[in-house]
């Protein structure tokens, strides 16, 4: 189940599918048990990365020492 529609801003975003998974996967691993969260952060990443915040592969790399 999704809580979130984070696919369609990070279509908006640009955000490439390959991309898009390891994002997913990666704020996963950090909510293994609340997949409503995982959501969430899933789309506070997508918005930060559409409106320019900060760019996908800046994500990817800092997920480990940034939450969104």
């Amino acid at each position: 189940m999704k809580y979130f529609d984070y696919e369609t801003v990070a279509h908006e975003a640009k955000i490439p599918e390959d991309k898009l998974r390891k994002l997913v996967n990666l704020v996963r691993q950090e909510f293994p048990h609340d997949p409503m969260m995982a959501d969430l952060h899933a789309l506070r990443a997508c918005l930060a990365i559409r409106d320019g915040h900060i760019q996908i592969d800046d994500a990817l790399k800092n997920q480990g020492e940034t939450r969104f």
